[in-house]
């Protein structure tokens, strides 16, 4: 069985039985698993409002839905990632 180590190595599928058919022979692995989870801060929170167009709001939530995600926990996911990139060295 093969383990996907990186989100670039699932291809784009053609139809769910492509899906199917490469899921069947694929696992992920543990790390990128672990990675997509959202690592709650428990300090307190703060509600922000953000305007989207909606035609990408609408591929946000594709993109989501295709990773079995909450597409608001994937943008602070997206978002903590970004940041962490911008303050590093």
């Amino acid at each position: 069985m093969k383990t996907i180590s990186s989100w670039s190595e699932v291809p784009k599928f053609e139809s769910e039985e492509d899906e199917a058919a490469f899921w069947s022979g694929a696992q992920l692995d543990t790390r990128l698993m672990n990675s997509s989870l959202h690592k709650s801060d428990m300090r307190e929170s703060a509600t922000v409002t953000i305007r989207f167009d909606p035609r990408m709001l609408a591929r946000i939530k594709r993109i989501a839905r295709s990773r079995y995600l909450n597409y608001q926990s994937m943008i602070k996911q997206w978002l903590a990632e970004r940041l962490e990139k911008e303050t590093e060295g």
